[in-house]
């Protein structure tokens, strides 16, 4: 794959330096929660008046500009969000790289030699570089968590369906969420104030720890060293361990059987009408996706009836005894198996860490469950970090534990 890079992660600018932005910021009520924040928003969800482009031409090509807005959006914009730019993100947010060879690949602003991350790459971006306060994005398979990681900035992807999905293009619904990306933990919280409607958090009575997870990554001595730290602080109300064997229950396999057989019942009719149009040539049918992405998408259709029935039977097998072994209890697991892949790393070495990535990933994802990321070290000068994991609805209980970690 050709590998292009951009240190602008917007599509759609409407910087805070314009006139137009100053008199916004000026005339926000300084009452409202969000009052101020830059908003950047990901260019999977619609803005009325403005194109979406899924990442991909070609869809910005084949689809009419938005006449309505996400009610995500319009949420943090009536509380005093400043829109400041749609951002650029993997073709139709198939991809955890970041990377994007139509609109260029947003530079990573800690580790410019390093990958993004994606798919929120340009709302990850954004933040870590200070053009924005609220990275707004999606996370199906790892798409807020993996950037968060890489930029070194908090990332909440929340309780699957607590946040209406609401006009923006679709991955793989039964996994896709709202979630954001701020630099600290007290703009995070106020974003969660405004998109959140959950009951008042209760306190978690246990941390348990995937400690054979740890053990794992690549930055298992500056996971180990931070945890003790808590303990020794009496940060925990009490600990355990909990082992999660990713490859006993086929998380990473059971995720991406059921995540590509939903994407193919999403994009599949408008992939294969553009293979049959008579307005591309057989080269521009060629390039229409990156070929790291034609490969998922041609894999999607081998997956059988058979594949996806056993794969959902899997998912509930793994989600009735997660939710049932962290009830009352926040769980703690690294959040990638380590720092961010070189900016230049082969394919195949991306294609195995990608494997690597969602086994970890997928634990949430197939109990459609909160996770926050914490951006609480660094190996070899690049950010990486742990996550928090509760049961459904626990979200702002996990901000609310996630700020004694962090005070």
């Amino acid at each position: 794959m050709k590998h292009f890079m951009v240190l602008d992660p917007f599509l759609t600018l409407d910087s805070t330096s314009s006139p137009t932005a100053r008199n916004q910021s000026s005339s926000v009520d300084a009452s409202l929660p969000l009052s101020g924040l830059r908003l950047a928003v990901k260019d999977l969800f619609h803005m009325a008046g403005l194109p979406t482009s899924a990442g991909n031409p070609t869809w910005l090509a084949t689809h009419p500009i938005p006449t309505k807005t996400a009610s995500s959006v319009s949420a943090l914009l009536k509380e005093g969000a400043i829109f400041c730019g749609k951002t650029i993100t993997d073709e139709l947010a198939y991809s955890l790289n970041g990377q994007n060879i139509h609109y260029g690949t947003p530079s990573n602003p800690v580790t410019p030699n390093r990958l993004p991350g994606g798919s929120s790459s340009g709302s990850a971006v954004a933040v870590s570089s200070g053009l924005a306060d609220i990275g707004l994005g999606t996370d199906t398979g790892g798409s807020i968590r993996v950037p968060a990681s890489y930029n070194g900035l908090f990332g909440l992807r929340p309780t699957h369906g607590v946040i209406p999905v609401d006009n923006m293009v679709a991955l793989a619904p039964s996994f896709d969420t709202v979630g954001w990306l701020t630099k600290d933990l007290n703009t995070l919280e106020k974003t969660a104030s405004v998109l959140l409607k959950s009951k008042p958090p209760k306190k978690f009575t246990n941390v348990l720890i995937a400690k054979n997870l740890i053990d794992q990554v690549a930055h298992v001595k500056e996971l180990k060293a931070q945890l003790q730290t808590w303990c020794e602080q009496k940060r925990f109300p009490k600990d355990s361990s909990l082992v999660i064997d990713t490859k006993a229950w086929k998380t990473g396999e059971t995720f991406r059987t059921l995540q590509g057989a939903e994407i193919w019942r999403e994009h599949g009719k408008w992939i294969k009408n553009l293979h049959r149009s008579d307005r591309l040539s057989e080269e521009e049918k060629h390039s229409v996706f990156a070929p790291d992405i034609q490969l998922r998408f041609e894999w999607c259709q081998t997956i059988s009836s058979a594949d996806v029935l056993a794969a959902e039977q899997q998912r509930q097998r793994f989600s009735d005894w997660l939710e049932n072994e962290i009830e009352g209890s926040v769980l703690i697991i690294p959040t990638t198996p380590g720092l961010a892949p070189l900016f230049d790393a082969p394919d195949d070495e991306l294609a195995a860490y990608r494997n690597q990535l969602m086994d970890i990933t997928a634990i949430a994802g197939l109990a459609g469950l909160p996770q926050l990321h914490l951006p609480v070290c660094t190996l070899h000068g690049a950010p990486c970090g742990l996550s928090l994991v509760g049961g459904k609805g626990t979200d702002l209980a996990l901000i609310e534990f996630a700020k004694t970690l962090m005070e």
